[in-house]
């Protein structure tokens, strides 16, 4: 599924219009996203919880020569699965 199989999914789910429905979906992405910038955790019951983990700074290798690479610090996006979604998946 992607974000237009999502937007009519939940247009034919919930009544409304196509433009209704990708700004409904829009809003709930810009929240987690403005939740996860601040460094929050975005937690929905039986879903899952989004949060945010800084990674450090570190060296690596370039496969291909060998050669000593430095490999900038970052902030990743984790997902962890509600149990009823693990449930509903298995």
């Amino acid at each position: 599924m992607n974000k237009g199989d999502l937007i009519k999914a939940v247009a034919e789910s919930a009544g409304l219009s196509q433009t209704q429905a990708s700004d409904a979906v829009a809003a709930v992405f810009d929240s987690i996203e403005s939740t996860l910038k601040s460094k929050e955790k975005a937690a929905f019951i039986g879903f899952g919880t989004f949060s945010t983990n800084d990674r450090p700074a570190r060296d690596g290798r370039n496969p291909a020569t060998g050669a000593t690479i430095k490999i900038p610090a970052k902030t990743v996006v984790k997902f962890k699965p509600g149990k009823a979604l693990s449930e509903a998946v298995n």
